[in-house]
């Protein structure tokens, strides 16, 4: 098959961590050929690093769509531009991965949905911790039915104090919100994921500003209080139309003794299980995936706890290379649904059921009700 020419949207922190070194590692299979940025220093930086000879760069998002050549296009921007950005690409006539969330608010979302359902053209989000081997394992066993009926979880995305102080991170209306919106969304698709349940009845949620001045101690350095108008916490309770109930909590900055991150803990009729990492702020945790799953029951007439091995190399959706990339297997996974006319592992209707989630705990906490759907 012919590769897969790429333009990219968006050439900060996330492209330059996750995507380009994936795109690297994936010469055989795509080629990048345009690069946008409001800065367009990044977008020639990033042209000349990691694009084909002759890559393009603009400062105009739409002159990179009106190039035909290109076939996909990956949306890397502040929140506040995933929708306008991803809707345009799928009208130009190219496939997207936009990062996560999938937009600030589910009326956005739902868009980019019906957009991608009008054009046919395939939009994926990037959750990569899907991608991670002990979630994968966590899936394989839910779907197989050694959990039994899962009725409860808990997603869990806190930081001890691991504020993130560049970019936009901090400014709602880019954003759309803080660490609820940032970490809890990954949390959250996980849990739905594994649990396979994507019918929400009510949410009801916690909203808190309670630590805008108190940096002492934060990973990333200090902030300042007068630029930060998004929460520092938030907690949601989420029951399902078939009676399971989910609590999802997140925070940037929560004076806990141990941070856990893209972990879940799913409670079934014949077992439970939880994801148990390295703690999470771990700047490498996007790309790397650690972890490892424990799964807890009966057995032999007593109880029973036991932790499969999981292992770290390259799996069956990785590109290759060594370490272990969740990145790498995001980009495999999304040029085999392209190449071979697949669904992409993450669908924009589960992704349009996270924001409506994280939209509905906000406006809960916003109103002191409970939201129904």
């Amino acid at each position: 098959m012919s590769k897969l020419k790429i333009g990219v949207i968006g050439c900060g922190r996330i492209a330059l961590a996750k995507h380009f070194p994936a795109f690297a590692k994936a010469k055989d299979k795509v080629d990048l050929v345009a690069f946008c940025d409001l800065e367009l220093g990044r977008a020639i930086f990033a042209a000349e690093k990691y694009g084909v000879p002759g890559a393009t760069t603009y400062l105009d998002y739409n002159e990179l769509l009106s190039d035909t050549s290109i076939d996909v296009v990956y949306v890397l921007t502040p929140n506040n531009a995933h929708c306008p950005i991803t809707v345009a690409s799928l009208e130009a006539g190219k496939h997207v991965l936009c990062e996560k969330p999938m937009a600030a608010t589910s009326e956005e979302a739902k868009l980019m949905l019906d957009t991608a359902k009008r054009t046919g053209k395939k939009l994926t989000i990037g959750y990569q911790n899907r991608f991670r081997k002990d979630v994968q394992l966590l899936k394989a066993a839910s779907a197989d039915g050694d959990l039994g009926e899962v009725y409860f979880a808990k997603a869990h995305a806190v930081r001890r104090k691991a504020v993130p102080t560049w970019g936009v991170f901090l400014d709602k209306e880019k954003q759309g919100g803080g660490p609820l919106i940032d970490i809890g969304t990954h949390a959250l698709d996980i849990t739905l994921w594994t649990m396979n349940n994507y019918k929400p009845k009510l949410v009801s949620g916690s909203v808190f500003h309670k630590m805008k001045d108190n940096y002492e101690g934060n990973l990333f350095g200090p902030w300042d209080p007068e630029k930060i108008d998004v929460e520092d916490s938030a907690f949601g309770f989420i029951k399902m139309e078939d009676g399971a109930t989910i609590f999802l909590e997140s925070s940037w900055a929560l004076n806990i003794q141990k941070p856990r991150e893209g972990q879940v803990t799913l409670c079934g009729t014949k077992a439970g299980a939880e994801l148990v990492g390295d703690g999470a702020a771990a700047p490498t945790s996007a790309v790397n995936g650690t972890g490892t799953v424990t799964f807890n029951t009966a057995k032999y007439g007593e109880l029973f706890d036991y932790d499969p091995l999981v292992i770290s190399g390259p799996g069956p959706m990785d590109i290759g290379g060594e370490p272990f990339r969740v990145a790498d297997a995001e980009l495999a996974a999304f040029v085999d649904a392209i190449q071979n006319d697949k669904d992409p592992v993450v669908t924009p209707e589960q992704a349009y059921v996270v924001t409506q989630i994280l939209e509905a705990i906000y406006k809960s906490a916003a109103t002191g009700s409970v939201v129904e759907f």
